[in-house]
């Protein structure tokens, strides 16, 4: 073997030294290759929104609102002893059930654009029904609009800033305040679905996206018109609580009105908060290859998620609200015996049958009956209690497929 040669060696060395020199020097890249990073490489982690965890959540809490309403349902449905206002109490407490499932479901799809915003659409459109069902509700625990003008007739108005009222200083309550009410709750009834409508079709058009309040989008102006609908439909609900809040006493109403306007109003200013976080950048957008997602969709789930735990506690609240228990006892007739129940499916049938809203529509709206208030009254006589009309309530058993409507002149004016 030949001896090593030292001049091979110390070359062999400082050519080493050089390769080490450039190696940690950092070299220009090409723009077709990005560099290693020296760390561990992090991986994207999915949305809260797309997880399972997420999913699992929302959807306990779902179901589980579900079967606190429906068993609520089922009871309102089986001690079906005054229809006169189990009818609207049943379609309040079907809010819940429409709320949560639609908004579990605009969950789950909730990477698809084209989906959510049906669910969303459906569930918008029976907030409007809730409203005027509220109101009805409130119009039935105290005897029908004849009983309410013979109570609150002439009666000046309370001028307030804090109760909205500072506008209507120097009149009195009469029939066209009464009107005045059914008819602002009766506009969102038809303001929402049309909107809705109008959502759908802008959507299929790809003038529509959550969020995006550009003058070109149609989110900006359907946003607007809801929101004076929504707010002159709450307002004259407000107003009629104002003017009777001493004759709904007795059925504890503030429990009742604060869910009511909770559920829609809070909800629907919840979603715009959502909605302007997003804009202002402080809700994450989804940056991900696999998953594309309009402006404004990231806020509609969190918004729907929201709902979804939401419901729970709205649950809760209205089955103490609206307890069926009070009606338990009112099976009983005049003469002390158990009056014949209905099965829970005529009786289901008959709350969804909407005759009572097209009439009440046709009474408030056209133009022959402005001047008329409509009192009910019984085959065996109307009941009354100190020279006024008594509620419903108190002769529910009795009122049972025997009512009927008289229209009485009014010369009032509002």
């Amino acid at each position: 073997m030949s001896a090593v040669n030292l001049g091979d060696i110390l070359e062999g060395d400082r050519m080493v030294t050089e390769i080490i020199r450039i190696m940690g020097t950092p070299m220009p890249l090409s723009p077709n290759f990005s560099r290693i990073p020296d760390g561990p490489m992090l991986l994207e982690q999915p949305m809260f929104l797309m997880t399972t965890t997420a999913q699992a959540i929302s959807g306990f809490f779902v179901w589980t609102a579900l079967l606190i309403t429906c068993h609520q349902i089922y009871m309102h449905l089986r001690y079906y002893s005054c229809p006169n206002e189990q009818r609207y109490i049943v379609r309040i407490l079907f809010i819940v059930p429409i709320y949560a499932f639609d908004s579990w479901l605009s969950l789950l799809f909730f990477t698809n654009d084209q989906y959510y915003v049906y669910f969303d659409t459906v569930r918008d459109c029976y907030e409007a029904f809730v409203i005027y069902n509220f109101l009805s509700l409130c119009y039935e625990y105290l005897g029908g609009e004849s009983a309410i003008m013979s109570e609150i007739r002439g009666k000046p108005i309370e001028s307030s800033c804090m109760y909205g009222t500072c506008c209507l200083w120097g009149k009195t309550y009469s029939i066209g305040f009464l009107r005045f009410c059914k008819q602002a709750t009766l506009q969102f009834c038809v303001v929402k679905p049309l909107m809705a409508t109008i959502t759908v079709v802008l959507q299929a058009f790809g003038k529509y996206r959550d969020g995006d309040f550009d003058v070109a989008s149609g989110y900006l102006y359907v946003t607007i018109v809801y929101n004076i609908s929504v707010s002159l439909a709450l307002y004259a609900l407000f107003l009629f609580y104002f003017a009777t809040r001493e004759l709904l006493s007795p059925y504890s109403p503030v429990l009742k009105f604060f869910m009511v306007k909770s559920v829609i109003f809070l909800s629907f200013w919840q979603g715009m908060l959502l909605a302007i976080l997003e804009k202002c950048g402080a809700i994450p957008k989804i940056n991900s290859a696999d998953v594309s997602v309009g402006e404004g969709t990231v806020a509609a789930g969190y918004q729907n998620f929201i709902i979804c735990v939401e419901m729970f506690f709205a649950a809760l609240a209205l089955r103490h609200a609206f307890t069926y228990k009070v009606y338990v006892d009112k099976r009983l007739d005049a003469q002390g015996r158990c009056a014949p129940m209905k099965s829970i499916s005529s009786s289901l049938k008959e709350t969804m049958n909407p005759h009572d809203i097209v009439q009440d529509a046709i009474h408030n709206f056209s133009p022959a009956y402005q001047q008329y208030t409509q009192q009910s009254t019984l085959e065996h006589g109307t009941p009354w209690r100190n020279g006024h009309i008594i509620s419903r309530t108190h002769s529910c058993s009795s009122t049972r497929d025997n009512e009927k409507t008289l229209l009485l002149s009014s010369d009032d004016e509002f």
